[in-house]
Parts: C-alpha cells; structure tokens; sequence
C-alpha cells in the first residue's frame, strides 16, 4: 500500500519568486493589526479586566445545565457569562466582567452576584452556591502584562536557540517568522472583537511551537542543502529546500486543520476562541514557513559559505605543512 502524499515528489514550485509581493503583503498586514490592536482593541476577558466567578452545584442533577444557564445569565443585562464545568458534571463555574463603577462602589458586585445566585436558585431549586470570588482590575492588569512579556521572553529564547542551533540570520528569521504569526492572530481578534483571555494566551503560546516547528524543520533542511550543493544559487536552494520538505508541512498542516475545522463547527463554545486563534496560527505558521522564514535569509546575506568553518591561521599552517610533506 503506497503511502499518501498530497504534494508530488518531483514537485518545483518556484517560490522565491513572488517573495517580494508577498513580503509586501504580510508586512502591509502586519501593520494593519498592530494598528487596529492599538485603536480598536481587544475585547479583554475577566482573566484581564477583572471579574467575579460564582460556583453553583446541581445537586439532584446529574449534569448542570449550562445551555440554560447562560440564556437564564445573560437576560439580566451584566453581558456574555463564560460558564464551565467546574470538577464534577454538575458543578459549573460562572464567569462575569465586574460592572461599570464597582472599583469604586463594590456594593454594585456583591448586588449583581446575589441577583445572578437568585436567578439560578428560582429557576433550578436544586441550585447551591459553593462560593463568589471576586478579582480586582488591578490584579487583572498584573496578570495580562504577565501573559504578555511570557509571549515576548518565549518568543526572544526561542530565536537565541536558533542562532546557537545555525546562524544568527536563522534566529533572526525565525523571530520575524514568529512575530508575523502572532501579529496576524491578534488582528483577527482585534477585527473579530472575540473575547481575549487565558485562553488566548495558551493559543498563541500554541502557535509559537508549532510555526517554529515547522520552521526549523526547513531550515534544517536549507542548512544541510548549503553543505552537499556550494555551488547552486541561493534563490535555487531555497526553492528546492522548500519543496522537499512541503509534502510533510502541507501533510501536517492538513490534518491539523481538520480536527480544528470540525471544533469549531461542533465544539462547545467556550473553546470556539482557543480554536480559532489556533486554525489561524496554522494557516499564518504555514504560509511564514514557506514565504517568511525562507526568502528572509537572502537579504540576511545567507550563502554557499555559510557553513563552511572559516580556517584559522594554525589550522592554514598545519595543512600546508601536511601538503608539503607528502612525496
């Protein structure tokens, strides 16, 4: 039985050619989503704007009933509740944004958790409060400028680890190849307006694995190309890197989206944004492996030299020593 390729093994698609206009493009957006990001804004969730969780069991219930529970939350005005199973089936959390003015009037929290609590408890009389928490902005804020400088600082080692791994202009592809990806999922979500929290984050850590997975994985090949052909055009060694190890990134690529296209038309909602930061974390991960992190290397002055160990004086004096002792 023969293995199943989507892309043929002769396959030579010059890329390298369109690196320009598409350079322009992914640069044009890249802009275009740091710019919106900046005017328009993420649609922040409780994890950064401060919140309030209440956590309910359903005690004769075998399964809370979170589908109600959300139509039942969200008709008292305080917007979208985040609601998930919290350990057991029939224990839920309840997630809300803390009302306008409660920073300095907490009376309006404590009075939309006991308006919310009695909702439940006169709709599902098996309904019991296990607890209210409550998390300030303040800490809030704390939490999301920490999520963030994770992204960056994984981001910063994941390209040093590149150029101790290459070269230094791979880790600076890589760290391009990255921003562009993460850049581009958090236009989406700047242009989306879906909700922004945790949840995102651990996404988009997601995507910076995956798209320097499959990074390293062509510049591995690029790397031992340079060694076996000195001779060929560095356009033309690219290109052909790129195509030896495309059957295996559109294979991978592939499966991967199936999963998530079927998660997003029939999972639960509250992972619809997790899965879709990922789907576009591979979409974007795999276009900037092919027409990032490739092509950037020949304005970084990549070449047939790169790996050949530069000799030093000793070395270049024992070598002819040995050239001219032989008969």
């Amino acid at each position: 039985m023969r293995l199943l390729k989507l892309v043929p093994e002769d396959t030579n698609i010059q890329f390298l050619r369109w690196r320009l206009p598409f350079f322009t493009v992914s640069g044009l957006l890249v802009i275009a989503s740091w710019i919106l990001v900046f005017t328009q804004g993420l649609n922040l969730g409780v994890d950064f704007v401060g919140g309030q969780m209440i956590r309910v069991t359903f005690t004769q219930s075998a399964e809370a009933p979170v589908a109600s529970l959300r139509t039942e939350v969200a008709a008292l005005g305080y917007g979208d509740p985040v609601i998930q199973r919290f350990g057991a089936p029939n224990e839920v959390s309840i997630r809300l944004r803390l009302p306008t003015g409660s920073d300095k009037n907490t009376g309006l929290a404590d009075a939309m958790a006991k308006r919310i609590v009695a909702t439940i408890k006169a709709d599902h009389a098996d309904a019991r409060l296990d607890g209210v928490d409550s998390v300030s902005g303040k800490v809030s804020k704390e939490l999301g400028w920490t999520a963030f400088q994770a992204l960056g600082l994984a981001a910063i080692a994941i390209s040093i680890y590149i150029w101790y791994r290459f070269e230094w202009q791979f880790g600076v592809g890589a760290l391009l190849s990255l921003v562009h990806d993460v850049s581009l999922t958090l236009g989406m979500f700047a242009v989306t307006q879906m909700e922004f929290d945790l949840n995102i984050v651990a996404a988009i850590l997601t995507i910076i694995g995956y798209s320097l997975n499959d990074t390293i994985v062509v510049y591995d090949r690029i790397r031992e190309n340079l060694k076996k052909f000195r001779k060929m055009a560095v356009p033309d060694l690219l290109d052909l890197s790129v195509n030896e190890t495309l059957n295996r990134t559109v294979m991978t690529s592939a499966m991967m989206l199936i999963t998530l296209s079927a998660l997003l038309l029939f999972g639960p909602r509250v992972i619809f944004g997790f899965t879709a930061a990922i789907t576009m974390g591979i979409f974007v991960g795999t276009y900037s492996s092919v027409y990032m992190a490739a092509p950037i290397l020949i304005w970084l002055k990549v070449t047939s030299t790169s790996f050949v160990p530069t000799e030093t004086a000793q070395e270049r004096q024992d070598r002819l020593a040995r050239e001219g002792a032989r008969p």
